[in-house]
């Protein structure tokens, strides 16, 4: 995993630099889902809920973000108070974001891509969102594919997510994951979750129904030095998952209406999820909010279970190893 440089604009808060000094276990978070995802004050609540998820799974929490000119793993209160509470723009930031972002001294939010890259660079190997960007639908012709993707493929940090978000065109996803060498572990699931849904039609390659046996995967996976992440999909809890048949119906009724008023881009996604929210009545919202909180607990244990030390006949890294992968 590649380090950042001495002089780097980071600030690593003094609770995750002693976790990772003493090889213990951190999870990152990323911010965008408190910035642009959820609605304040739901956002803060759910931001608090997550961090405490990730301590009750025996990790400590790293939420990321960027603020006046420096980039911070693990936040404190006020810059989560600033990111949740608006009033300021706050920029969504992925791997090419971060210069302009920093030089600016904006306040930032990092999405699954710019998370994996800043964790990387902190020697964090296991982060936590909600769900994967990927292939949008119509992207054979508007070339439109999450950057989550690339990042996967050549950073070494494990995502605990509920798959991909469940407006994109999952088969394109899925391929294009397996061209570019991503390993996909489905969590107690032989099939994909898809966000909001418990399942998809779509088969995983491989499944782990323990934090023990899905970190033997990873760890597995990285003793071997080829590089880049993997996926770690766990479907959202069963009691706030949503029926397919009546979201497939408020999905195309949101489509239509983005394709009626010509939204487009980067637009679509926050236009669809905002459309969603108000024609679910909030439950996208109250499932958004429970798969979070279920995605960071697992990557917590997934992450304790990495730093214990492993007997040297599996081949597995010793304690601290996979942190620093």
């Amino acid at each position: 995993m590649t380090q950042a440089p001495i002089d780097a604009p980071i600030d690593t808060a003094e609770e995750v630099a002693t976790a990772r000094a003493e090889g213990r276990a951190v999870v990152a978070l990323e911010s965008t889902v408190i910035a642009h995802g959820l609605p304040w004050p739901d956002n803060l609540h759910a931001a608090e809920a997550i961090e405490a998820a990730v301590r009750e799974a025996g990790a400590v929490p790293a939420t990321v973000a960027l603020a006046d000119g420096r980039l911070r793993i693990g936040l404190d209160p006020d810059t989560l108070q600033r990111l949740a509470r608006g009033g300021v723009p706050v920029m969504k930031v992925s791997r090419r974001d971060f210069g302009a972002v920093l030089a600016s001294r904006a306040l930032g939010a990092t999405t699954v891509a710019g998370t994996m890259a800043a964790a990387a660079l902190a020697g964090i190997a296991t982060m936590a969102t909600g769900g994967l960007g990927g292939v949008h639908r119509g992207a054979e012709s508007s070339f439109d594919i999450s950057a989550d993707l690339a990042e996967l493929a050549r950073t070494p940090v494990a995502v605990v997510c509920s798959g991909a978000k469940s407006i994109l065109d999952l088969p394109r996803t899925l391929e294009l994951l397996e061209t570019l060498g991503v390993p996909l572990v489905g969590y107690g699931c032989a099939r994909l979750p898809a966000f909001y849904l418990r399942e998809s039609e779509h088969p995983v390659p491989a499944r782990a129904d323990s934090p023990e046996e899905a970190a033997a995967i990873l760890a597995a996976q990285w003793s071997l030095g080829l590089g880049g992440g993997a996926l770690v999909a766990n479907p959202p809890p069963a009691a706030a998952a949503l029926d397919p048949a009546r979201f497939a119906g408020w999905l195309a009724e949101a489509e239509q209406e983005a394709a009626d008023q010509g939204v487009a881009g980067k637009a679509v996604t926050p236009f669809l999820l905002s459309r969603l929210h108000v024609l679910s009545g909030g439950a996208t919202l109250a499932a958004n909010r429970a798969l979070l909180i279920e995605n960071a607990r697992l990557a917590g244990r997934i992450a304790a279970a990495l730093a214990r030390p492993r007997a040297p006949e599996t081949g597995a890294p010793e304690s601290g190893a996979s942190e620093s992968a």
